[in-house]
């Protein structure tokens, strides 16, 4: 299966499509003077001919008060610091609003780009004028990116483009999975043994991730059609994902925690259960607390974003969650070094170094995936960032599966009464079973 998912990257990257998207509101004289130009959307705009089409509900009051759309480069970064005057007179292009629609072409770009979309009238740089109190104008704008036949139809902003089949592709391959596997983990999970706890975790976390990614493909597949897409399926998919991510990071840090801080002590008689010491469960339940701060932080501060993700992590909140994923590696591998640079048989050590895998490449994909974007253009960060996380987490839990499914290797390892393992078994009450 991680075969299967690695490919997925390539897949999108070098297969994707460019994908606009709609945008309805009101267009206010007092919002306009406010802001200098009223901010309307954002949207990059990619390879052929991008094509922006404004409508309005009172043209014939648009047209009195001398509305226009003013269209600009993201690369104007100086904006701000010009007075209102030469900020309006800095647009690429003016769109006047004195028709029920209009339809400005982007022309040809070497690579994309992102473009601004300001609202400004007659009123916006007159600041001793008297607005008149009219009804603010009923737009909607709707910005496309050029499709495979090079026409003006698809409604994905071009750091977006492939999401869409990334998900699907990401769905099959959890059905391929679920098809073959779900027999064997069935008959795992109702026989119990030590690995039962583990087990019922992965499982529910991956079930999560799955429905993620199936809530996201749903909304990515009806912004495509009207470029509104359904909100609420890219909510919940925030959701099961944060609460998949809550339950591995409890998990992982239940077992770190238990066999550390349970080192020394006799193995309890009782088969596969995590260590359950005050002193383990206040670090686990503390981490993933943080952990769950951390992440609704971070979703409330990029409330403004045009698709829901939070695997870009540019606010303050997403730079704190990228230093406690790196702190809980870090303080994984001093224990694990100070365990395997003292264990003398090589069965322990190899599972200890599975497990490792598995932690480590779920803690630091992240972090190292947003320093390694850094090298990307700009309409490849988010997806590379995006997609390498969802992959390299779905990596790590497959790691996990086949370290605990491996009844085999695990029934030697704990057979040997080890109190360093995370989790023992009796070895006279349980040897039958295996």
């Amino acid at each position: 299966m991680s075969c299967l998912l690695v490919t997925l990257a390539a897949a999108v990257l070098l297969g994707s499509e460019a994908a606009g998207k709609t945008v309805t509101g009101l267009l206010g004289s007092e919002a306009a003077r406010r802001q200098s130009g009223q901010f309307i959307t954002k949207f990059m705009y990619q390879g052929g001919s991008g094509l922006l089409v404004c409508r309005l509900d009172n043209w014939a009051l648009a047209a009195e008060k001398e509305s226009r759309l003013l269209l600009y480069q993201d690369l104007d970064s100086d904006l701000d610091n010009l007075s209102c005057s030469d900020r309006l007179a800095k647009a690429h292009f003016t769109v006047p609003l004195s028709q029920e629609e209009h339809n400005q072409t982007i022309p040809r770009q070497p690579s994309p780009t992102a473009w601004q979309v300001l609202y400004a009238d007659r009123y916006t740089c007159q600041e001793s004028a008297v607005i008149p109190s009219h009804a603010d104008l009923t737009f909607t704008v709707l910005l496309f990116n050029a499709d495979s036949a090079g026409n003006p139809l698809e409604h994905f902003s071009a750091e977006e483009a492939g999401l869409h089949s990334f998900y699907f592709l990401l769905l099959l391959a959890y059905f391929i999975a679920c098809c073959i596997y779900v027999q064997p983990l069935y008959q795992a999970l109702r026989k119990g043994g030590p690995m039962h706890t583990v087990l019922k975790v992965l499982t529910t976390a991956l079930a999560l991730q799955g429905c993620s990614a199936l809530c996201n493909y749903i909304h990515l597949a009806r912004y495509s059609r009207d470029g509104v897409g359904l909100p609420l399926m890219g909510s919940l998919a925030e959701f099961w994902d944060m609460v998949s991510q809550v339950s591995m990071l409890y998990m992982l840090l239940s077992l770190c925690m238990g066999w550390t801080l349970s080192r020394g002590r006799k193995p309890q008689s009782r088969p596969l259960q995590w260590e359950h010491s005050p002193a383990s469960t206040a670090v686990a339940v503390g981490g993933v607390i943080t952990q769950g701060v951390l992440l609704l932080w971070e979703q409330y501060s990029e409330s403004d974003s045009e698709h829901h993700s939070f695997h870009a992590q540019q606010s303050l909140a997403g730079l704190l969650l990228m230093a406690l994923r790196v702190g809980l590696a870090l303080l994984l591998a001093s224990v694990l070094y100070q365990i395997i640079s003292t264990e003398r048989s090589t069965l322990k050590r190899d599972f200890y170094l599975s497990f490792a895998k598995g932690c480590f490449l779920w803690f630091l994909c992240h972090p190292v995936l947003i320093l390694t974007s850094t090298v990307f253009n700009e309409h490849q960060r988010e997806k590379v960032v995006t997609i390498g996380v969802i992959l390299c987490q779905s990596i790590s839990m497959v790691i996990l599966y086949q370290l605990f499914l491996s009844r085999s290797l695990y029934w030697e390892v704990s057979s040997l009464s080890s109190v360093s393992l995370p989790l023992t078994m009796s070895r006279t009450n349980h040897r039958g079973r295996y």
